[in-house]
């Protein structure tokens, strides 16, 4: 051990653990979606999630909010797993699930959205116990902190946990992180968000218990207690005050005390006796931190415009009839030959970017990321070579739709949008 300047030296050995063919970081529903696509494959995985529970930013960061997966006239655009996780998120647990998308796609055109909440906790278990039917292999408080490189190619990752650090070998690593943490330590070119000072814990109060009393219904309980109050366009975001980018310990912290004690300044001038804060969030609830800059990177003019690559179709969630496509190279960097990426880490840029980041999106990328990673690994093959029509045939066979017709492109200007969803993405 030596001290140069403002650095330490250090070396030691790091026990060597067992290989996989696919080492996934990260265990939102990205992250779930990739190791559970790999998995199906056939493939060995291992999944890292460095707290004790699934889902990321949807459970832990209480965004329990599955925004729609149709475009706002009743047809249905994003399937697949984002439609199978999506169900599963409601199957032992409450739902708000319209009537008219309970059974499928309605017959009848219809302006109502294929939303629902879920409950939290219930989904976490559920996710758990998905993973272990499909024999990936998990690790919780597990912390992937460092790739290990030998040019554009990653060895496997060095794991910090409660028994030290261990590196596992690997084939192909996703980094679905949600802020591509992997990804920018193996000097991948990256792009940096600023996220407006908003957060929000969930609380439950007497006039909400009165209200489930009237309707039997235990989703009526809860709401959301906001520390800053800023919407997804920046609407009350204090003026003068920079942007939070998340991607320091500094700026995290600050993001999170600020936010925190604006939420207990709130909750001063209310009768303690008669509400709760009962859940926090366990993570920080910033949505655009930072991505790579990808063989291709979405943005706004993409709009309908169709990709020989694309890996799925996807709709906005907040405006009605706008269609994308997401090509496979928003996943990869083609310079790095077995790194993948997903969810809110795929490469986009502007409102894309928010488009791109929410849950039915964030899951068809991880899809698309875990069946590439297994063709990939199964093939000996980098991960910009992959075969893109066997990528996309696997992912038809699950019903995910990846070419927009072009009949589906509105004629008339966009009408309107769902303006009530934004202030909880």
């Amino acid at each position: 051990m030596a001290l140069q300047s403002n650095y330490l030296d250090w070396r030691e050995q790091i026990p060597v653990q067992e290989s996989y063919d696919v080492i996934v970081a990260g265990g939102g529903l990205s992250g779930v979606a990739a190791a559970l696509s790999a998995a199906r494959m056939g493939r060995k995985v291992l999944l890292l999630e460095r707290s004790a529970m699934l889902g990321g930013l949807a459970t832990q960061g209480l965004v329990n909010l599955w925004v729609p997966l149709c475009n706002g006239r009743g047809r249905q655009i994003i399937k697949g797993m984002a439609e199978e996780l999506l169900r599963l998120s409601i199957r032992y647990g409450f739902d708000t699930l319209p009537e008219e998308w309970r059974n499928g796609e309605p017959a009848q055109p219809t302006k109502v959205r294929y939303t629902t909440n879920f409950s939290i906790g219930i989904f976490a278990l559920s996710l758990l116990e998905i993973l272990k039917e499909n024999q990936v292999t998990l690790c919780y408080d597990a912390v992937a902190s460092q790739p290990v490189m030998e040019k554009g190619h990653c060895r496997g990752v060095i794991v910090q946990s409660k028994s030290g650090r261990g590196f596992y070998p690997c084939s192909v690593v996703v980094d679905a992180t949600g802020d591509a943490d992997l990804l920018a330590r193996a000097q991948v070119p990256c792009f940096v968000g600023g996220n407006y000072f908003t957060t929000y814990g969930e609380g439950i109060d007497v006039e909400h218990c009165r209200e489930v009393a009237r309707t039997g219904k235990i989703h009526d309980a809860y709401y959301w207690m906001m520390g800053g109050t800023a919407n997804l366009y920046g609407k009350n975001h204090p003026e003068g005050m920079p942007l939070f980018h998340g991607t320091t310990l500094e700026g995290v912290n600050e993001f999170l005390q600020t936010n925190q004690q604006a939420l207990l300044d709130g909750l001063k001038a209310q009768d303690r006796n008669k509400r709760d804060l009962h859940l926090l969030p366990g993570m920080a609830q910033m949505r655009t931190t930072r991505c790579i800059e990808g063989n291709h990177t979405l943005t706004t003019a993409d709009q309908y415009r169709h990709f020989s690559d694309s890996v799925g179709a996807i709709c906005d969630f907040d405006q009605r009839d706008v269609l994308y496509e997401v090509p496979y190279g928003t996943l990869y960097h083609p310079a790095f030959d077995n790194f993948l990426t997903c969810g809110r880490s795929a490469s986009a840029q502007g409102y894309a970017w928010d488009v791109l980041r929410v849950i039915p999106p964030a899951v068809l990328t991880g899809q698309a990321a875990g069946v590439a990673a297994a063709l990939a690994a199964e093939g000996g093959v980098g991960t910009p070579e992959v075969d893109v029509g066997k990528l996309q045939e696997r992912l038809t066979q699950t019903g995910v739709i990846i070419h927009f017709e072009d009949g589906w492109v509105p004629t008339q200007p966009k009408e309107d949008s769902d303006a009530h969803m934004e202030s909880h993405l």
